[in-house]
């Protein structure tokens, strides 16, 4: 049995969604030059994105109920979203964009334990492709070891990784309301970025318009956002939503070269390329059995 074809909505959701946070490291620095941290700019942004998503829910009078499902998206959405805003501030634009962008390779890993999602015989392929871009992008003439080099490194992988996680946890909550997955989220990383504070000591914020601008981004930007990237993951195999996302990384480089003076070496954009190639082959080449009797294909 084949499902039914995969409407528009749920692409342009995806591809608005990666435009955003293509270009949301650029507002995160502005509030950082006022005052305002990584940490403190998560747990303010999502503060207020919590408060839209309890008032819509009451309207609703529904609230989510705790499973072990929404707990995993909260510890996730939560690592993922603070680590992220923290190596966007920390490090170069196109460099933690092309580490975060290895989540596709982790989704197949993901979605084949979580989702028994059976992937086509080249996808060894692909990983294989995937992680060979990584180690000519990480290379280190000075070292000669493909590792991640500093925080922002570091923290873009992992974000990756709990992206990947998430992604593939959305899916797995399919029956769970958006509405409810999007406060779940929120409320995660409301938590982390509180954890993080709390251990690094970080004394609260003084500038009053850095807090202000936190909250309009939280409102206006990231309610409407999350509300769409998740909107569009819910309704497609999670390795497929992770690839439309890679638009971001378009955005993100035109955006960073347009806006900054970092430069990205050539090492970096052989690498990403083979990142992007065995990116887009995984979304083109897969039959994926979802478990239950269903056979999509993502033509």
């Amino acid at each position: 049995m084949t499902t039914k074809p995969i409407g528009v909505l749920p692409v342009f959701s995806l591809l608005l969604g990666a435009l955003f946070w293509g270009v949301v490291w650029y507002p995160l620095r502005l509030l950082e030059d006022q005052g305002l941290s990584g940490p403190w700019s998560a747990l303010i942004i999502y503060g207020a994105a919590v408060l839209v998503g309890l008032a819509v829910l009451a309207l609703r009078r529904s609230s989510p109920r705790p499973t072990a499902g929404l707990v995993l998206l909260a510890v996730a959405s939560g690592w993922c979203n603070v680590s992220f805003i923290v190596a966007m501030l920390e490090g170069n634009v196109v460099r933690v964009l092309l580490l975060f962008y290895l989540a596709p390779l982790w989704t197949v890993l993901l979605a084949r334990l979580m989702l028994g999602e059976v992937l086509s015989k080249s996808a060894g392929l692909t990983m294989a492709l995937a992680f060979t871009g990584a180690m000519v992008m990480l290379w280190d003439p000075a070292t000669g070891l493909p590792l991640p080099s500093g925080a922002a490194d570091w923290l873009a992988l992992s974000s990756g990784i709990a992206f990947a996680l998430s992604n593939v946890t959305v899916r797995w909550l399919h029956e769970v309301p958006v509405w409810d997955k999007c406060v779940v989220g929120w409320l995660g990383v409301v938590l982390v970025a509180g954890a993080w504070l709390l251990v690094g000591g970080m004394a609260p914020p003084q500038a009053a318009g850095a807090v202000a601008g936190a909250v309009a981004l939280g409102v206006f930007g990231m309610v409407f956002m999350t509300f769409a990237v998740i909107y569009g993951m819910t309704q497609m195999p999670a390795h497929r939503a992770a690839v439309i996302l890679l638009f971001e990384l378009v955005i993100g480089a035109a955006s960073a070269q347009w806006l900054t003076d970092e430069h990205v070496r050539l090492n970096e954009w052989a690498g990403g390329a083979l990142i992007l190639v065995a990116a887009w082959i995984v979304a083109r080449d897969q039959f994926v059995d979802v478990g239950d009797g269903r056979v999509i294909h993502p033509s």
